[in-house]
This record gives C-alpha cells, structure tokens and sequence, in this order.
C-alpha cells in the first residue's frame, strides 16, 4: 500500500456498467477523484488524447497523478483499475495469496463473462427486426441466465463473492445494475437479490451509483 495524497484521481468515464464499477470503488475507498466524462455515443473514447490514456478506446480509464513512487500512472481496463485501486488503499483486495484467489477468480469471472454477456444482450435486445434478433438473442440471454444461476450458486450462506467485501463485488455490481435490461428477474436468484440489496444499503455504493459520470 502506497501512502496517498489528496491529489484527486482524473477518472475518464460514461454512465455504464465498466463505469460504475470504479465510481463505487473509488467512494468506498475514500479516494478523491474528478469525473472528465468521455461522450461514447459522440466518439470521443477515439480522440487522440484519450487513446494516449486507454489503448483499447474504451473507458474507464484513470491517470492517478500520485501513482507508484509518487510519479502519475494512467491505467485502462475496468479490472485493471480495480486492482490497482486494491493495491494503492490496501482495501477490498486482500494481502494474504490464499485469500486474494478468490478475489481474481470472481474479478475475471465477471470480466470474461458476467460482462460481455449481459453486453450481447443489450445489442440484441435492441434491434427491431426479428430475423437479426431472434438467434443472437436467445443465445446470449440463455448465457446471462446461466450466470446469473452461478452466482447465486455461490452466494449460497456467502455475504460476498470472495469471503469479505472486495474489488470483485464492485466489479460484479456494475453489470447486475442492468439486470431489468438483461431481462432478469432478481426474484429467480434469491441469494443475488440478498446481496444486491446489501450493496446497495451501503452508502459508499449509494454515492458511486449518484455520481454525475455523463
């Protein structure tokens, strides 16, 4: 854990569920930053300033100007930043090896799946012509579903995903934000709803989720 100043991190970002996930973190952990939101719709994530900051054109990204020894650091990927902001607080993301494991596994659980699943959905869900939707659809809601039930799965007698409280509820809460655009009822994945509804009791969670990011 590095030692931290009160230089606001610069959080590049739109109101969507990669977005979300590092509003949360960044209020749980107390850190101070300043939105400089990145209008996807308009094509900003492809100005030049911004592909300098994110490689891939996509947001989130951050430039932290306290990074490791004091010298600013940019980092993109959703993930990325989570794992970074674990590491510069020393909160949500434990120290120990064996306890951190689990950590990863439900943060690239959700980065590889609970993500670009639900994604598909909201693309297909939103097409008008039935012969373009019908496959793609099915397909990728029979997918979220299926995630959905691991999750719930491994909720089962758990507060949270990885035992305490880390980067990988954050992560996961960004995309079961749209579960009604997933066309998912909370009420088949009981253990989800219990733990939804505890994130979001929580006043940290409360701000992330107000805060202006568009």
């Amino acid at each position: 854990m590095q030692v931290m100043s009160n230089q606001p991190i610069k959080f590049y970002t739109w109101n969507t569920p990669n977005g979300r996930k590092i509003s949360v973190a960044l209020e749980e952990m107390g850190l101070p930053y300043v939105v400089e939101p990145v209008n996807i719709m308009r094509g900003e994530q492809h100005h030049p300033d911004f592909l300098a900051i994110s490689p891939n054109n996509k947001i989130p990204a951050i430039v932290d100007p306290d990074g490791p020894e004091g010298q600013p650091i940019s980092v993109f990927e959703s993930g990325a930043i989570l794992l970074y902001l674990g590491e510069k607080t020393g909160k949500f993301l434990p120290a120990g090896l064996r306890a951190r494991i689990p950590v990863l596994e439900w943060l690239m659980w959700q980065m590889g799946g609970f993500g670009p699943m639900p994604g598909q959905v909201h693309h297909f869900a939103a097409l008008t012509a039935e012969e373009d939707r019908r496959y793609g659809f099915k397909r990728f809601s029979d997918e979220t579903r299926r995630l959905y039930g691991v999750l719930d799965r491994r909720l089962d007698g758990r507060a949270f995903v990885a035992g305490e409280l880390s980067v990988a509820d954050f992560a996961i809460l960004g995309w079961a934000w749209r579960h009604e655009r997933h066309k998912v009822d909370l009420a088949d994945y009981p253990n989800v709803k219990r733990w939804y509804d505890a994130m979001f009791g929580r006043p940290g969670v409360q701000r992330g989720f107000a805060a202006k990011l568009d």
